[in-house]
């Protein structure tokens, strides 16, 4: 486990981050993910800890993933969604963030369809700030999430592995901070799909531009298949949905043509066919499903990290980097300490 002292107020997006910070939450990750696997799976970490789910746009997923972190946590969730929120009579993004800070949670995650409502919030509150997705901006917790599910598959050797991204880059804030996160770990990253989805200035970007499926797909150690978000093809940048599936849609017989032991990701919620045939997200090679899981050890590991910034914490880290180490090297054998365990008595 990597001995750092972490300095950030928020988690906005994974540019910010440095390789040892995302290792960080990686690592601390792993420990959670230990834990949900035991049939009690809550630990005291955060209780007494407020934690406002702020979703102005519609999710079940990560709502969710973060609503069951938190609660594992012993954190008090409180969630707020558009549909229930004096927004929707008038009010300012920013009167109602001050509102909620009054209340005094330690942590808010957002989730808004303005690119910069994240970094809008963080910039004005003293709590925590979580992005849970702003606009085409950033995801952070998602392409953290395929972080530690591909790390995982890769047995932590991920340098000079090779990531194909299919799909609607433009609009895509899961493809920007996967970008953004991986070309610290030195894995080349590709990029494919219609002209139309690429972004401007994507050339700029630290990838490798394809125009060829077969060509994008030679040797790639993953794929990862992006939701197409159907009005797209309403807007008029797209011709035609089957014409869609028939260029970009990964199916089973795409994969022969990857690395042997090549796995598909996918963000979620599918739309069958059209993005990913039915065969391969149902196949061994799917790791769809270890995505989710995922998703619940790394935002507890974003949670914790945030909702405890003290000295005890990082002594407690520093205390149990080596049995950390040893548990990732021995395949999952022996029982982990529950994180935050040893914080009361370092208070």
């Amino acid at each position: 486990m990597s001995d750092i002292r972490w300095r950030h107020k928020d988690l906005l997006d994974t540019a910010e981050l440095s390789a040892s910070e995302i290792t960080h939450l990686l690592d601390m990750a792993e420990r959670f993910d230990e834990i949900n696997a035991r049939p009690v799976k809550k630990v005291p970490t955060l209780r007494g800890k407020g934690i406002v789910l702020f979703f102005a746009e519609p999710s079940t997923r990560t709502r969710t993933s973060f609503d069951v972190a938190g609660k594992r946590l012993s954190a008090d969730t409180y969630a707020l969604a558009t549909s229930g929120s004096s927004i929707t009579k008038g009010e300012s993004l920013r009167d109602t963030a001050l509102t909620l800070q009054a209340m005094a949670p330690n942590i808010i995650v957002i989730r808004h369809s303005v690119s910069g409502a994240a970094a809008f919030l963080a910039e004005r509150l003293s709590c925590s700030v979580v992005n849970a997705g702003d606009g085409r901006h950033a995801h952070p917790t998602q392409a953290l999430l395929d972080a530690f599910t591909l790390r995982r598959h890769w047995k932590g050797d991920m340098r000079g592995k090779r990531l194909l991204i299919v799909g609607d880059i433009a609009h895509s804030r899961v493809a920007r901070s996967n970008v953004f996160l991986w070309q610290k770990f030195g894995v080349s990253v590709r990029v494919f799909g219609p002209r139309t989805l690429l972004p401007p200035g994507i050339r700029d970007w630290p990838v490798e531009v394809h125009e060829d499926l077969d060509e994008a797909l030679d040797g790639v150690d993953a794929v990862m298949a992006l939701r197409l978000q159907l009005e797209r093809q309403q807007a008029g940048l797209l011709p035609d949905l089957a014409e869609y599936a028939r260029r970009f849609c990964i199916g089973m017989h795409h994969l022969e043509k990857a690395a042997p032991d090549a796995v598909v990701l996918h963000p979620g919620p599918i739309n069958r066919g059209l993005e990913i045939a039915s065969d391969l997200a149902d196949s061994g090679r799917s790791r769809i499903l270890d995505q989710v899981a995922a998703g619940v050890a790394v935002r507890m590991a974003v949670l914790f990290t945030l909702g405890m910034r003290d000295e005890s914490v990082h002594e407690y880290l520093a205390d149990h980097k080596d049995g950390i180490e040893r548990k990732r090297q021995a395949d999952g054998a022996g029982a982990v300490s529950e994180p935050g365990q040893a914080t009361t008595a370092g208070a």
